[in-house]
């Protein structure tokens, strides 16, 4: 099992930024990709930013490329691994309940965080 623990958000202003933080802990040897989605309000969750374990290759959707960047930092241990969201430039668009997500190739091994809330004001 990895458990997953989001932290970071809160509300902003337009233009603002933001850092939200995933600590991914237990089996997290397991994992081969972090990533972050967010479901905005009465909206399906959506895909944001992908990172693989070492940080080697990252994926962006086209709403956020350009503004968000994803960076993960692994214990030497491995008994530890953290996703970071780097959120600048926020618009009122980017609101949304955000979702940290650990996964291994073909998803054999899938888990979520809870959920922590961003919301981009005027």
């Amino acid at each position: 099992q990895v458990q997953l623990v989001e932290s970071g958000g809160g509300l902003v202003q337009s233009g603002d930024s933001l850092r939200l933080s995933c600590i991914g802990s237990g089996h997290i040897f397991s994992i081969t990709t972090m990533a972050w989605f967010r479901q905005p309000p009465g909206k399906e969750r959506e895909f944001v930013a992908a990172i693989i374990w070492n940080g080697a290759l990252t994926t962006y959707s086209d709403s956020v490329k350009g503004r968000f960047t994803i960076s993960r930092d692994n214990s030497r241990d491995s008994a530890e691994s953290t996703a970071y969201l780097q959120m600048n430039s926020m618009k009122p668009e980017d609101t949304a309940v955000y979702y940290c997500r650990a996964f291994s190739y073909g998803l054999e091994n899938d888990y979520w965080g809870r959920g922590t809330l961003v919301t981009v004001s005027l």
